[in-house]
């Protein structure tokens, strides 16, 4: 069925998403009140924008990452908000319905589409500046719509892979006038458009690792070939016959026949700062204090106050410290603990299961593996997430708002684009012991042979364990296994969650 999407919602999303260059200025200096599309010195600057709305509490917003970890059997959103204990539960009901989480998220999400949109328009308007015979300034301009359009795509895939069909929103979308005319499109429609945008982006965009790029830490071909990669992987689902493990395995091929790219040595201190866009980082958010114990804490070159939550909710109620603390959501589960702990995964397990004390009760104290001492809490909560904790020792000195200073959030990473390389030629009767090998040895795991399509999924479910993009329930849902290993969940009701109560109130027809 096709419907549309709500013209309220768009102007919302125009009111506090789209404006001249989006967002902040770069790097918080004045912004002049017209734009000189002739100065070709700033054409960067619409793609800056872009990344800041993608980063500043959009993508890694706290609303967003509960939403999506809750629906995981590795993570407890750990509180009682009853919209994240309803998703959690798998219940589709009026509480989740008109659960603001969800119709934040969405607005959000929608926001970086729309940003996205006006980055084109503006980009445009300075490629009608570039002379006709400067080639280096035309395939500038081209790679720089391809970041945009990276990051558009991304967010339709997340809105997808949230709530099903949604609305395609391309650049005539930003005018008003054609507001009502934005029609749903389905799973199938939403991922066959990421893999198309995709290969625009893999064809003009830097051919470097991101911490080698001309910006560094940007968007690369090889983070699009991940993005295709996933979209690809979603609708081959199950299938080992389908036609999509062909782009799986081509597009994971390039990226790991490219050389480029290796795992970080030490799995504990890859999420921490010492792991920050090294050479297993294929997307990170970035995140700067600047080393300064004071002053704005930025977010690809805008202040990212609200970015900061990121680390601060899933921080341990923790009252021994005043600096490593935070409300304590986000709990991995004791079957998360349990599992890694069945496979002997010990520096899996170091790494995301941190303590609340003894077993969560008051009075009592854990010391991580860095040397900070955490209580138990009223709420007996017995554990945090590792892999959203920072030190102690690698904050900035004077830093005592526990942010995550100057740390990144990992988005996609190489070992994944490894596993994601096993699966593929699994599935196509292929050996893929190679590249599980290379992810279980980094973790001091032995090898293994012969490798079989659970195993490899096994190994998928401990390396992204308790991570904030919902691969764990994704790959359960796509591997037809959901049923049979989330509680409540029923197959055909609870792969998404439902379009929020207040866009259907002004909009009917996307019931």
């Amino acid at each position: 069925m096709r419907s549309y999407i709500s013209i309220s919602f768009l102007a919302i999303l125009i009111a506090t998403g789209c404006s001249k260059f989006l967002d902040r200025p770069q790097e918080n200096q004045a912004q002049s009140s017209s734009i000189n599309y002739a100065d070709l010195s700033l054409m960067y600057q619409p793609v800056s924008g872009v990344y800041r709305t993608a980063a500043s509490g959009t993508f890694a917003k706290w609303i967003s990452v509960a939403i999506r970890s809750a629906h995981s059997d590795d993570v407890a959103p750990g509180n009682d908000d009853a919209g994240q204990v309803s998703i959690h539960n798998f219940k589709s009901d009026v509480t989740v319905k008109s659960y603001w989480g969800i119709n934040d998220m969405w607005i959000s999400m929608y926001a970086v589409v729309l940003a996205s949109n006006s980055a084109l328009a503006e980009l445009d308007k300075f490629g009608k500046n570039i002379p006709a015979n400067d080639a280096e300034k035309m395939k500038l301009l081209t790679r720089y719509q391809a970041e945009v359009r990276f990051y558009r795509a991304l967010a339709h895939f997340w809105l997808c892979r949230t709530y099903g069909a949604v609305p395609i929103l391309g650049i005539e979308s930003n005018d008003p006038a054609s507001f009502g005319e934005a029609s749903k499109s389905s799973v199938e429609e939403v991922k066959k458009h990421v893999i198309s945008e995709m290969d625009f982006c893999i064809a003009n965009l830097e051919d470097a690792r991101p911490n080698a790029a001309n910006h560094i830490g940007g968007v690369t071909k090889y983070t699009a070939l991940m993005l295709k990669a996933k979209a690809a992987m979603d609708l081959a689902g199950n299938n080992n016959g389908s036609p999509y493990w062909d782009v799986v395995l081509d597009c994971t091929n390039q990226i790991v026949n490219s050389g480029k790219f290796s795992l970080f040595s030490d799995y504990y201190q890859l999420f921490k700062k010492p792991g920050k866009l090294c050479d297993e980082s294929i997307l990170e958010l970035q995140y700067s204090d600047f080393g300064k114990s004071t002053g704005d804490v930025v977010i690809s070159g805008g202040p990212g106050e609200e970015w900061g939550n990121f680390f601060f909710f899933q921080g341990p109620e923790n009252t021994y410290s005043p600096v490593i603390t935070g409300p304590g959501w986000m709990v991995p589960t004791q079957k998360a603990v349990d599992f890694l702990t069945s496979r002997n995964d010990s520096i899996r397990l170091k790494t995301t299961i941190q303590y609340c004390g003894v077993n969560g009760a008051p009075g009592t104290y854990a010391v991580t593996p860095d040397g900070d001492t955490i209580s138990g809490n009223a709420s007996r909560k017995k554990y945090f997430n590792g892999k959203a904790y920072s030190p102690r020792s690698q904050m900035t000195p004077g830093r005592i708002d526990y942010y995550g200073a100057n740390n990144n959030v990992r988005i996609m990473r190489y070992a994944e684009v490894l596993l994601m390389n096993a699966e593929a030629k699994i599935r196509k009767g292929q050996n893929g012991d190679a590249p599980v090998n290379l992810v279980r040895n980094r973790v001091k795991l032995a090898s293994i042979a012969n490798v079989t399509l659970q195993q490899v999924l096994d190994e998928r479910h401990a390396e992204l364990i308790c991570e904030w993009w919902g691969e764990r329930f994704n790959d359960l849902v796509r591997t037809d296994q959901a049923a049979s290993v989330l509680p409540g969940f029923v197959k055909g009701q609870s792969e998404y969650i439902p379009i929020p109560q207040a866009q259907e109130d002004v909009n009917p027809r996307l019931k």
